[in-house]
């Protein structure tokens, strides 16, 4: 029988919240610890996983964790470094659960003696640029960080005072997310964010984020860093060494939330994926209808930059520190998808009936705002006040780019607005 320990940190203490218990990860079961259920304030851990003493099924534990641990070619790099099946989730998540996202960690009640930060030369930020996923594996497994998506991201400490960035170790939290460049897809890293950017420009709410120049500013040069929402700093973060250390703040992504495994992040038809996602907002979130607009802004934004690749883990629920409440987290991986040629033209969910960005148009928004629930009048003046902004948004967003040094901003704002002309 094998049995792993899960936390969650609030208010910067580790709390006990129960276990996954089974012989193996197809048939092991999460269960809440009956002292967790029985104190004071205690709340779920996610949409999905309601407080009950029962264990839940395999297949929602697997859903929940599973969607913990990296994808795609990133897994099968980690999976065969550590001499794991990519497919045995639990051995991966023991390994890598230390640091996730959110304020879960996997472990054992004492391993936060063993937390530190240990600072990373300019010459290992520029290896982490040009070696691609080999380098950010490497670092991964030495950190023993788990963080969601298919791209080579990685979870350090970047000190805004020396400038300097650091590679937690042991339980240490990050405070930055930054992404390797897929250099076979032109100029990623200014896409996302010149894109992210424009966003902020249009009312979305975004991370700070920049990138990371270690050269010239071409691909292999250039690293994406966003800085994350789930971690935050006061003047009552203790200090690990001469580092203040981040406080956890608990959050799920959508696939998570609905109980929807990673594999099926991309909607088929007639699973209605957007529909779902308002009633949770509807459902959970503080203030409902501003998040339901929030949420609104988002997808048209999405739809404007033509970005296919938004689908429901890309959108996530932030929860308070007491976890007694959530809130739409803010926006993060946003880039134009269609100015590159291997790009699919179908959206990620379907929108008022269609995914398929050449038949969108408005009225499908207008569709989809009474699938939703929210008044015609009101859904479409936030359209308008978004796709009104867009183009001047991009346009200042390569401007400011092209100021700070990278001269191709301009060239993937013009092709972004060109991909734009062609959807509508």
């Amino acid at each position: 029988m094998r049995s792993y320990h899960v936390f969650i940190e609030l208010n910067g203490k580790q709390r006990y919240v129960g276990k996954i218990e089974g012989n193996s990860s197809e048939d092991a079961c999460f269960s809440y610890a009956r002292e967790y259920l029985a104190a004071n304030g205690s709340r779920s851990i996610s949409v999905s996983l309601p407080l009950q003493e029962e264990p839940f099924s395999s297949e929602r534990t697997k859903v929940f964790f599973d969607g913990l641990l990296p994808e795609g070619f990133m897994r099968k790099s980690i999976a065969s470094n550590m001499h794991f099946d990519e497919q045995d989730y639990l051995s991966i998540l023991d390994h890598l659960g230390k640091e996730c996202l959110g304020a879960l960690r996997i472990g054992e009640p004492d391993e936060d003696r063993e937390s530190g930060y240990e600072a990373i030369s300019p010459e290992q930020v520029k290896e982490l640029a040009a070696e691609g996923t080999t380098k950010s594996t490497e670092m991964v497994i030495k950190t023993h960080l788990s963080l969601t998506g298919a791209s080579g991201k990685v979870g350090l400490y970047y000190d805004e005072s020396n400038d300097g960035w650091y590679l937690p170790c042991g339980t240490a939290p990050s405070t930055h997310i930054v992404k390797q460049s897929h250099i076979r897809l032109d100029g990623i890293v200014t896409n996302e964010q010149l894109s992210m950017l424009a966003a902020g420009k249009c009312g979305i709410d975004v991370p700070e984020s920049f990138i990371i120049n270690v050269g010239t500013g071409v691909d292999s040069e250039v690293l994406f860093a966003t800085k994350r929402y789930d971690r935050t700093i006061d003047e009552t973060s203790p200090e690990i060494g001469q580092l203040k250390r981040p406080f956890r703040i608990h959050q799920e992504d959508f696939a998570q939330a609905m109980g929807i495994a990673s594999f099926d992040k991309y909607e088929k038809a007639g699973q209605n994926y957007a529909v779902k996602m308002f009633e949770i907002i509807r459902k959970y979130a503080k203030r409902p209808l501003e998040d339901q607009l929030r949420l609104w802004n988002r997808m048209v934004f999405n739809f404007a930059l033509g970005n296919t690749d938004a689908h429901i883990k890309n959108y996530a629920l932030l929860y308070d520190p007491h976890l007694e409440g959530v809130s739409l987290a803010p926006a993060y991986d946003m880039i134009s998808t269609v100015i590159y040629e291997s790009a699919t033209r179908d959206m990620s969910f379907h929108i008022g009936g269609d995914r398929n960005l050449d038949r969108i148009r408005e009225e499908n928004f207008q569709s989809l705002a009474a699938e939703i629930g929210i008044s015609k009048k009101l859904a479409m003046n936030h359209y308008d006040q978004v796709m009104d902004r867009f183009e001047v948004a991009i346009r200042e967003a390569g401007k400011e780019l092209q100021e700070s040094g990278f001269t191709h901003a301009g060239k993937i704002a013009d092709r972004i607005l060109i991909a734009r002309k062609k959807i509508l």
